[in-house]
């Protein structure tokens, strides 16, 4: 058993954690309002402008638009991943890295990395994976749609150039503050959607349905992307609220343990000084 100083030493430092944990969580909490509502904000017109966008490209030949070029034999791939710069978020950002490697073991092409937020790209990089393009992580320092739009364009540019057959985002979807599930969503080409309607000839055009598509595609594009990182954004601080509510817990059940352990270890030396004054006061009365 443990002596009491060492013990009293556990319990302070335990109560020290607890009260950082407790203080993390709810900072987490204040951020984590705001992101929601940002995201829950840009998702139904994000989810719209991509509707509208594939209504509109499927009237249109692969070979036509130049963020629609299809190919059966894809060579080379960007996987983006968009982590967070910070841990102690739970699995948060080894979702995103298990599902990066997931792919590059799965995929017969060539795998490159792009990462937005450097916790997924310090893990990967010490797993052995090959070095990113490029990195973006101080986005998080000013989470706006006009510096998405800047690296959206630099994707869009890479694909147009064909230096990559496919880009695809990895990140995690925001449900909930409990609940992040990770995705891999096909940023460029274009997804093609099989209609079985005819709602994409409902549009009326003005000026015209290419013109349109011209403005309309890199919109939709950028919005994507910027949708990605709020859903990364809200998921990070979903996942490090409830990480450190776990972690508050644990640490109070430690500290209610070690005080336990304590209180008996001092219960026994209590017990053991009254038995040696009572057997010396024996002592010297049969001397």
């Amino acid at each position: 058993m443990a002596n009491l100083k060492e013990l009293r030493s556990r319990i302070t430092s335990v109560g020290s954690t607890m009260q950082i944990t407790s203080a993390m969580k709810m900072v987490s909490a204040a951020k984590l309002k705001r992101a929601q509502d940002a995201i829950t904000q840009l998702r139904p017109y994000a989810q719209k402008l991509e509707e509208i966008l594939v209504n509109v490209s499927a009237t249109l030949d692969s070979s036509e638009g130049q963020y629609s070029r299809q190919t059966d034999d894809v060579k080379k791939v960007l996987l983006v991943a968009i982590s967070s710069n910070r841990g102690l978020c739970g699995a948060f950002n080894a979702n995103v890295v298990k599902r990066v490697m997931a792919y590059q073991a799965e995929s017969n092409a060539q795998v490159d990395t792009f990462f937005m937020g450097k916790k997924a790209g310090e893990i990967l990089v010490k797993r052995g994976s090959s070095a990113p393009i490029g990195e973006r992580n101080s986005i998080y320092e000013d989470l706006s749609y006009n510096n998405a739009s800047e690296v959206a364009e630099m994707l869009m540019q890479k694909f147009v150039e064909g230096e990559y057959d496919r880009i695809e985002l990895v990140y995690n979807r925001f449900i909930n503050a409990a609940t992040q599930r990770v995705q891999c969503e096909q940023f460029l080409p274009i997804r093609e959607v099989k209609s079985e309607g005819t709602s994409a000839g409902e549009y009326i055009y003005e000026p015209g349905k290419e013109e349109i598509l011209e403005d309309l595609i890199p919109k939709s594009l950028k919005t994507q992307l910027f949708k990605a990182l709020l859903d990364s954004n809200a998921s990070e601080h979903g996942a490090r609220m409830t990480a450190m509510h776990k972690a508050t817990d644990n640490a109070q059940e430690l500290k209610r343990n070690l005080s336990l352990e304590y209180n008996k270890a001092r219960q026994a030396a209590i017990t053991n000084e009254i038995l040696e004054i009572v057997g010396g006061a024996n002592a010297l009365a049969d001397g």
